[in-house]
């Protein structure tokens, strides 16, 4: 049975059915939101897919939209995206540099000469945001037409990369295929970029360029263009791993914050608490959306409208007449579980008189900033006048520890940059990506830059 899909055939994706309702004939209001649990839902799915131009790769979840609805997630909350981006500036450190203190000035002026061609900050912030987001990134070496030099160095960014199926016979990622996969049409063209072997880049590159006699004894490669993977190892990921932030989405926190903002929302609007939560799966519109042969944006949105106020007419005449709301299920796997697509949950309209919910904000907040590996006073995310606060040397504790803990990443991402350097011959040069440590006041300025590079001179000291 052939199990390729063609990219044109799969769903919109994300449908966001988010809002506050007002109950009919009643001073209440009801919330509509995402059951977040289902984004994961194709964990570990990998369909084969074809792009307009012909070339296949592995799906990422099932409708391939997996990365833009983790983004919109992560959009969609304050909390989470501010903790997010403090992870990706807190990777970047003080920036990647090329050190050149133990370099001849000759090897010095072409490191400069590069770098002005290839500016790093942009490079760098962008494949620390990837490997955040998606515990993964993707660079592109490209050599000089005889081979002998890599001249550039790009970024591509993470939530456009898919993987062309591994060699069947080793397992190996061969090639990376880059696109518009969030909206492509049918003229539009995806570019297949050739993939070093993620276990022993340099080795492969060797190979390929002739430097080294391949086992294989395939002669030497024309193509001047390669892409570099840099992936944070997880215990089950063959093709794009899961992040840890994952158990957000899979447990109750990230929706419990976001009611609480609908909840005070909802209270200052006309003073109508919210009396019911409506969760409703991704799969429960994506089946609806089909059984009525919808495709358009606004045809999908005026459905979606039309089955909301049925529920809502449903929740109103329950009170009169106890009717039976009836709704499709899924079974797991294993068989033992199920999972229904529509879960209404009523709420005790006489806790949290006045809709104040402080105290559940900071706890919710708490959840989030645990689960994102992020300390709460670091962001400034916890509300309200009474909580408490740490002191400047535990902030600057914290600060430390936080760039402490994003070394592996940025072990991860020196690759492409030792592999740029030992090509192109430039002895005495090392990646380096110092990190900002704040300082007390007796020593007289804000913050320092602090290397692990034993070779590099000490950076100057300055006032940040």
């Amino acid at each position: 049975m052939d199990r390729s899909k063609n990219i044109q055939d799969k769903h919109s994706g994300f449908i966001d059915c988010s809002s506050v309702e007002m109950l009919p004939r009643s001073n209440a209001r009801v919330a509509f939101v995402n059951k977040t649990t289902e984004l994961f839902r194709d964990y570990g799915h990998y369909d084969t897919m074809i792009t307009p131009d012909g070339k296949e790769y592995k799906s990422w979840g099932g409708d391939d939209q997996m990365p833009y609805n983790i983004i919109r997630m992560i959009e969609d909350d304050e909390t989470v995206s501010t903790c997010q981006m403090f992870n990706a500036e807190v990777c970047y450190g003080a920036g990647l540099r090329y050190d050149t203190s133990q370099a001849d000035q000759a090897i010095a002026g072409k490191v400069e000469n590069f770098l002005l061609d290839n500016p790093l900050p942009d490079y760098f912030l962008g494949v620390c945001q990837d490997i955040m987001h998606f515990n993964f990134a993707v660079s592109v070496i490209i050599l000089n037409d005889d081979g002998t030099e890599i001249v550039e160095l790009h970024r591509k960014p993470a939530c456009y990369c898919r993987f062309a199926p591994a060699d069947p016979k080793t397992g190996r990622l061969t090639k990376i295929i880059f696109g518009p996969f969030r909206d492509s049409q049918p003229s539009d063209r995806f570019e297949e970029i050739e993939l070093l072997d993620p276990r022993s880049p340099w080795r492969d590159l060797q190979y390929r360029m002739g430097h080294r006699a391949s086992r294989s004894g395939k002669p030497a490669t024309h193509l001047r263009k390669f892409a570099i993977l840099s992936r944070f190892p997880g215990v089950d990921s063959p093709y794009y791993p899961i992040p840890h932030y994952a158990a957000l989405f899979r447990g109750s926190w990230y929706n419990i914050k976001r009611l609480i903002g609908q909840a005070k929302m909802a209270k200052l609007q006309n003073a109508a608490p919210i009396k019911y939560v409506i969760e409703i799966s991704q799969r429960y519109w994506d089946n609806l959306f089909m059984r009525e042969r919808v495709s358009s944006p606004e045809k999908k949105r005026e459905l979606m409208n039309e089955k909301k106020r049925e529920m809502m007419e449903f929740l109103t005449d329950t009170e009169n007449s106890g009717a039976v709301l009836f709704t499709g299920k899924s079974i797991s796997i294993d068989g033992k579980g199920e999972n229904p697509d529509i879960t209404v949950v009523p709420i005790d309209s006489k806790t949290k008189e006045g809709g104040d919910w402080e105290s559940d904000i900071a706890e919710a907040v708490n959840m989030v900033c645990f689960t994102m590996r992020v300390h709460s006073n670091l962001v400034g995310s916890v509300p309200g006048k009474s909580q408490t606060n740490n002191s400047g040397s535990d902030k600057r504790e914290l600060y430390t520890i936080a760039q402490a803990l994003k070394k592996p990443y940025r072990d991860l991402l020196f690759l492409p940059h030792q592999i740029i350097i030992r090509y192109n011959g430039w002895k005495g040069v090392r990646p380096d990506c110092p990190f900002i440590q704040l300082t007390t006041l007796d020593e007289h300025k804000d913050a320092k830059e602090v290397t692990a590079n034993p070779h590099s001179h000490e950076p100057e000291n300055s006032n940040r």
